[in-house]
């Protein structure tokens, strides 16, 4: 981490000691727009935490106004966040425990399927197998782990959503396992959403990939989502409801869908590569 950044964080991290500073300890955030993408930086200028990339599928009305981004530096012992994680083997990072809160205006922006995010910072390091992941959960929600990448440049942790609010990278200890598990369940109840006539193939090609994790058969199970992923695409928008759009009123399942294949690829493969 650059000298400059490290002194920024510490000096900000001593503000949330104070009484009540944690709730009120907003960081500056600058929002540009170009096209289908949006790009935020978090931070001082010249002292950036983070920036963040959100690659939109076909977005209306996206402007730096219509994201309403903001991002604080949370404390790593407050009860009410951690009681939003996934049990104490997920971790907030004390080099980089940010929070940033994604809640579009209602009746401003709208896009169909998935955006895919990127939060880049070089507070934390990257290594090989590295366990750091993208989280998401809704205003006041439960986290969970959309990751689809984690690469280097320092740490760079890429996901898939069909929706917003809330996103923290944390270092996951859990069992790969249990977690491949908890993804494809979460799956298995998306689908359970759809009509019958809809749900079915789709949870054919979902049931085939756990068994094949369970028979440790990796590379096939990925080809059982991938193909759960194009009947997803080519039913879009045709019987499948495909459009978020801010305040509500709308179901995005497909996107929720195909991010829920995504991040469970990314696990699959990750069991496959580095066991559990």
């Amino acid at each position: 981490m650059p000298k400059s950044l490290a002194r920024w964080l510490a000096a900000t991290m001593l503000v949330l000691a104070a009484p009540l500073a944690a709730a009120q300890a907003l960081l500056p955030v600058r929002v540009q727009v170009q096209g289908d993408t949006a790009r935020i930086e978090v931070g001082a200028p010249g002292m950036e935490l983070a920036d963040v990339t959100l690659e939109f599928d076909e977005p209306q009305g996206l402007s730096p106004a219509a994201l309403g981004v903001s991002a604080q530096l949370v404390s790593l012992s407050d009860p009410g966040l951690l009681a939003r994680l996934p049990g104490s083997l997920t971790q907030l990072q004390g080099a980089f425990p940010l929070l940033l809160t994604i809640e579009p205006p209602p009746g401003t922006l709208s896009f169909a399927r998935v955006v895919r995010v990127e939060v880049h910072t070089h507070a934390l390091p990257y290594t090989y197998g590295s366990s750091f992941r993208l989280f998401k959960a809704s205003l006041g929600g439960s986290f969970r782990d959309i990751t689809t990448q984690v690469a280097q440049g320092s740490v760079r942790a890429r996901g898939t959503t069909g929706g917003f609010s809330q996103f923290l990278v944390l270092a996951d200890l859990r069992r790969s396992g249990d977690v491949v598990a908890e993804k494809l369940d979460r799956l298995q109840a998306r689908i359970a959403l759809l009509p019958a006539a809809e749900a079915a193939p789709l949870e054919v090609e979902r049931a085939a990939a756990e068994l094949a994790v369970a028979e440790r058969r990796h590379d096939d199970a990925l080809a059982h989502l991938d193909a759960l992923a194009a009947r997803v695409r080519a039913r879009a928008g045709v019987a499948i409801p495909q459009v978020w759009t801010a305040g509500g009123g709308s179901q995005n399942h497909a996107g929720e869908l195909l991010a829920g294949v995504d991040t469970a690829k990314f696990s699959i493969a990750y069991l496959r590569n580095f066991g559990h």
